[in-house]
């Protein structure tokens, strides 16, 4: 892995520095529990820097310097809920990346990176490799620390800033903490979670009872709550049986919730993110705001406009040969999939180049198509209406047929202002239908909210998904998609090998599709993206075999195979670069059993029949 001179280290930090910040007033943060907190992880990092050169020089065992790791990580964790609120693109990028290339955009072009900050020193220091990585963890830790004394050398001189709401960084941090940080995510080598949770909520505890702001609210009940939850956190350390279900039952939800109640103030996020600030429980269906992810306006969508939509949906005279409508590839009864290993055409015998993935949730999506090429779900239903594959069609095509109807006539002059069939109407009437497909009133949903139970090998398998078979790494709860908390505003794809064929049928052999090395999104061309597909949800995963973009696992027994074996490269193919850790999981087959039980518990096609 090739790193770039300390100098470029420094100008992209400083860069980092003045980029996109939600709730930046030009104010100066006054917070003495934030503004030790910001010195004492400079303190931690310097010294971080001179255990690993101690290292280097075999003058410090592995040992001392992990524990030197982990006191740097504890310090971050304790400011992390301010940090990465207020300077969200900064904390992702530099401070605690994941380990992994990424894109860089620098006006019309972009660069691949290498990854940097905590997460990838996380996974160096706790490996076994430790001793062969001294000059990695020496240009990583240089360009840590010289990224972050930027930071905060800026911050002691011109202030931080200080948003209106001053809960939204604490709720945020606890989608974090179940998010990313009971999953493992955050500490890929270590799998310190509950050590690290700990932390940030001691972070969170320090600041409501530091700032005169919070006098006004129920801190004791949130300081209970807070201390009731470090002791559970210090008495259940083991990553593989750490109950993540007890957990946000007892601690992180009544948090969530009693922290929405303590702040009325305008939502600073709006523009940014598209999680609903007046939610109070992850698993419900207002937990994200559909239209931050659409063009469509809330104060515009209405159910005549969702009954065009869906009139459109299941028109066949809306593509070119009149044979073809959006329910060809996306059948309600099958949670709006096809069933299929790759979807029809327009031409008979003839297929497209992939699987048909399900439309529920489907809005919820910075990105779309398995290749990541639509940025909208309005440009996803373009590339379907221009597709010489499937509708074949145009905008003014469609617009022509649909003015010939008297109903059509009759249904858009009720559910539009103007009254109007045009290309504008069309394709909000499009995503209003499908942006209206929920599927969030599921068994697992509702035994979350405390409104019924499910089967012990269930919650089993739900504990087993977000922790040893690393499953929610990818899949992040709770859409169960590539939908990245906390900010739930970009998606993520994956290079997992994907075969030709299940495991158990040789010989194996990876698919040709190249992914999104081959999206016609210029400024994505990377060898980072070569078989690499966007992480759809697992959500009414019971319906929609076959499995992944090519159709070619037929049950989930041969998908959690693959994964247990650890993708395409554990199975001994040659990978690029395989995002998907090689490592095998060792789940055993009453844990496969188990997770697919939680799976099951995910079925929800309620809203097919409305």
């Amino acid at each position: 892995m090739k790193f770039y001179p300390l100098l470029v280290a420094v100008l992209l930090a400083g860069f980092a520095v003045m980029s996109f910040n939600p709730t930046d007033k030009g104010m100066k943060n006054d917070n003495t529990v934030v503004n030790a907190g910001l010195s004492d992880f400079k303190s931690k990092l310097e010294q971080l820097k001179s255990d690993v050169h101690q290292f280097s020089e075999d003058k410090i065992t592995v040992e001392e310097l992990r524990k030197s790791l982990s006191s740097t990580r504890n310090s971050f964790k304790e400011i992390e809920f301010y940090v990465a609120y207020h300077y969200p693109e900064f904390t992702k990028t530099h401070l605690n990346a994941a380990p992994l290339f990424h894109i860089e955009a620098a006006g019309t072009s972009a660069y691949t990176l290498p990854p940097e900050g905590l997460q990838v020193l996380d996974e160096l220091i706790f490996s076994d490799e430790a001793a062969n990585e001294k000059e990695k963890m020496k240009e990583i830790t240089t360009f840590l620390y010289n990224s972050y004394s930027n930071f905060h050398l800026s911050s002691l001189k011109n202030g931080l800033s200080k948003g209106n709401n001053k809960t939204l960084p604490l709720r945020l941090e606890l989608i974090r903490i179940y998010t990313l940080g009971v999953t493992g995510f955050d500490t890929p080598g270590s799998l310190h979670i509950s050590e690290e949770a700990s932390h940030a909520l001691l972070g969170i505890k320090k600041y409501i009872n530091d700032d005169p702001y919070f006098k006004g609210y129920n801190i004791d009940k949130a300081n209970s709550i807070l201390t009731e939850s470090r002791e559970y956190l210090s008495k259940n350390t083991d990553f593989e049986t750490f109950d993540r279900i007890e957990f946000y039952k007892k601690y992180i939800q009544p948090l969530y919730e009693e922290f929405g109640k303590w702040d009325g103030r305008t939502d600073d996020l709006k523009e940014f993110s598209g999680w609903n600030v007046s939610n109070t429980n992850l698993f419900s269906s207002d937990f994200l705001d559909p239209y931050f992810y659409t063009l469509l306006k809330s104060s515009e969508d209405n159910a005549d406009m969702r009954n065009v939509g869906k009139e459109i949906f299941y028109d066949q005279n809306v593509s070119e040969n009149g044979k073809m409508s959006c329910a060809t590839c996306h059948l309600p009864e099958n949670a709006f999939t096809d069933l299929k290993v790759k979807s029809q055409t327009n031409v008979e015998g003839k297929t497209v180049i992939r699987n048909s993935p399900s439309l529920y949730n489907a809005v919820f999506a910075k990105r779309f198509f398995y290749d990541m090429r639509a940025f909208y779900i309005e440009q996803q239903a373009e590339h379907v209406i221009y597709n010489k594959d499937e509708f074949n069609t145009s905008y003014e095509s469609i617009i022509k047929k649909l003015k010939t109807k008297p109903e059509y006539k009759k249904a858009f002059k009720k559910a539009f202002k103007d009254g109007k069939i045009s290309k504008e109407n069309f394709s909000k009437a499009l995503s209003s239908y499908v942006a209206s497909l929920y599927s969030f009133e599921s068994d697992f949903d509702r035994f979350m909210r405390n409104e019924k139970e499910i089967s012990q090998d269930a919650q089993k398998g739900f504990n087993l998904f977000m922790g040893k078979a690393n499953c929610a790494t990818c899949h992040f709860a709770p859409h169960f998609s590539g939908l990245v908390p906390p900010f739930f505003n970009e998606n993520e794809s994956e290079v997992l090998g994907v075969t030709k064929k299940p495991l158990n049928q040789l010989p194996v052999e990876l698919d040709t599709d190249r992914g999104r090395a081959d999206s016609p999104v210029k400024k994505e061309k990377s060898w980072i993206y070569e078989n690499s597909f966007k992480t759809v949800t697992v959500r009414n995963i019971e319906l929609t075999k076959p499995y992944f973009h090519n159709g070619a696992f037929n049950t989930l027994e041969e998908v959690i195979d693959f994964y247990n074996e650890g993708g395409g490269e554990g199975a001994g193919l040659k990978m690029k670069n395989q995002t998907l850790p090689v490592d095998k999981l060792n789940l055993s087959k009453p844990e496969i059993k188990q997770i697919i039980a939680f799976l099951h518990t995910l079925t929800d096609i309620s809203q097919a029949k409305k």
